[in-house]
């Protein structure tokens, strides 16, 4: 899978390991920055990962800040992503399996370490189930497409 993947400087370090992960599992990987633990802003690496995904360039996307609050806040503004903050597995996988998540949003702040693989294998694993989910995925994608502000 091609795999869109950025953070800020609180993320950095994990991004890091989140990409050898991926590369180590057979994905390609599109690091779209930051490439240091200097201080810089969020908004830009998260609209560059929803974009990546938006247009096709990536199936999907990883994005990692402190929080991971601002930043799934950002990747959300991109129309056509669902920016899903996850800190475990179990939140991973419903992502996926509900949600049709295609970004997935990590604190690192409130990961612990043997806590990321299982998030990773859930997220990349786990099937969207459709379905009633389907369905309100697609009312969210209707609004998007019936509200967009100019």
């Amino acid at each position: 899978m091609n795999v869109a993947i950025g953070a800020d400087h609180a993320g950095f370090e994990m991004k890091e390991r989140v990409k050898q992960y991926l590369e180590s599992h057979g994905h390609v990987v599109q690091d779209v920055g930051t490439h240091s633990a200097e201080s810089t802003d969020y908004p830009p690496f998260a609209f560059r990962v929803g974009e990546a995904v938006r247009d096709g360039k990536a199936e999907r996307g990883v994005l990692l800040c402190d929080s991971g609050n601002g930043i799934a806040i950002a990747a959300n503004k991109v129309g056509g992503i669902r920016a899903t903050l996850c800190l475990n597995a179990k939140m991973a996988e419903l992502a996926r399996r509900h949600n049709d998540g295609n970004v997935l949003v990590l604190g690192a702040a409130f990961i612990a370490p043997t806590d990321l693989v299982p998030i990773l294998d859930a997220w990349f694993t786990s099937p969207f189930d459709g379905g009633r989910h389907a369905r309100r995925v697609g009312q969210i994608t209707e609004y998007e497409r019936t509200h967009q502000h100019q």
